[in-house]
């Protein structure tokens, strides 16, 4: 998306009538009069996983869709309806990977700004237990264990944040003075 500007929604969900601005509940808010209902605007939930190998090394995978294309990232993705946050993980996990895991903890939770959706909710978990076989899949063209020194530039600043406070609080840091 080529701008910096979040799509605004112009018709309701419920029936489909002609969304407009009213001042409710302390702010301004798409309302629709037809349904007599406020439209309220969420961040966006996602989840994702952090494994390792035998050697501490942090699994990533190869963005192969925008935002973004080409750069590394946790494996993760949006929640689906029904989802709990450690089933979206684990699913995502799976999918972009092609292993298996079992959520062991979490840690820990984010928002960040996005051009399409305005905020994204990210849920970070460690998920151990890994089995299968490693492929690449989903939207991932690439997936690899890279240490905390040869880390390449990740797309999203929250999936720095999880590996930075897996790393302080499980693993010997790089990032401690």
């Amino acid at each position: 998306m080529t701008t910096d500007k979040v799509p605004q929604k112009q018709f309701c969900h419920f029936c489909g009538s002609r969304l407009s601005k009213k001042y409710f509940e302390g702010r301004d808010r798409l309302f629709c009069e037809e349904c007599s209902v406020p439209i309220y605007e969420n961040p966006v939930p996602a989840a994702c996983v952090i494994a390792c190998d035998e050697k501490s090394r942090i699994l990533l995978v190869k963005r192969n869709e925008e935002p973004k294309k080409g750069f590394w990232c946790l494996p993760g993705g949006f929640m689906e309806i029904g989802e709990t946050p450690e089933e979206a993980a684990l699913r995502e996990f799976h999918e972009e990977t092609g292993l298996k895991g079992k959520i062991e903890r979490l840690i820990g939770i984010v928002t960040h700004k996005s051009p399409r959706y305005g905020s994204i909710l990210v849920v970070g978990f460690i998920a151990g237990c890994l089995e299968g076989k490693m492929n690449p899949g989903d939207d991932a063209s690439d997936a690899r264990f890279f240490s905390m020194e040869e880390l390449p530039e990740l797309a999203f600043d929250s999936h720095l944040f999880f590996i930075r406070s897996f790393y302080s609080a499980y693993v010997s840091s790089p990032f401690q003075n």
